[in-house]
């Protein structure tokens, strides 16, 4: 589901990806490429768009106001043609009374990389595991709903997770592309970085034997 068509930047653009530890892409793949550098691969490899710049500066734990306040350092330093933000599994921690903040946050961020010249990617954030923290798991559809929100009213590019996920596995619990309550596997990163592709019409990855 994108609210906005992406059109790929010129050849030996920069792209930026920020987030939370699931862009950075920690443990959970267990020595697998994560979503990002899938992403990657497909783009600069696969695409044969040599000369860009993929760069990822996702941080564990971080949320809106975290990645705001270090905007400059994170996005704004790489002058960006593409800024990809996935964030809200660690702002659901907030719950509903959280959410609020969350979209005020983001549409700030929205406006900071368009500021740049740069084209936004918003993420929802993927399903977790029944056993997540309550706040997080109760709340995050809430979350993703507000991901969009902000989407719409930017006109940016969405880049739906939560969808994508919803309709693989209906009511069933996501249990075949996570690692943990939170944290998606190698599988489920696999399956982020082509619902990423997609969104972005860029195919998606190529198979190996």
């Amino acid at each position: 589901m994108t609210h906005v068509d992406f059109t790929p930047p010129p050849l030996g653009s920069t792209w930026v990806f920020t987030g939370d530890s699931i862009t950075q892409g920690v443990f959970h793949t267990h020595g697998a490429r994560s979503w990002v550098e899938l992403v990657h691969e497909r783009i600069r490899w696969e695409l044969d768009r040599l000369e860009d710049v993929v760069i990822n500066t996702g941080v564990s734990g971080w949320t809106v106001p975290l990645i705001a306040q270090r905007f400059d350092h994170l996005i704004g330093r790489f002058a960006p043609q593409v800024v990809n933000i996935a964030l809200g599994t660690n702002d659901a921690h907030a719950g509903s009374s959280g959410l609020d903040d969350f979209e005020a946050g983001l549409t700030t961020l929205t406006i900071r990389t368009q500021n740049l010249g740069a084209h936004a990617v918003l993420h929802t954030p993927v399903l977790t595991m029944s056993d997540a923290p309550e706040n997080r798991r109760r709340t995050l559809p809430e979350y993703a709903e507000r991901v969009r929100a902000v989407s719409r009213s930017f006109h940016t590019t969405l880049v739906d997770h939560e969808q994508h996920w919803r309709r693989h596995f209906g009511p069933a619990a996501p249990t075949p592309w996570m690692d943990d309550h939170t944290h998606p596997n190698a599988v489920g990163h696999r399956e982020m970085a082509n619902t990423t592709l997609r969104a972005l019409g860029l195919g998606v990855l190529k198979e190996r034997p």
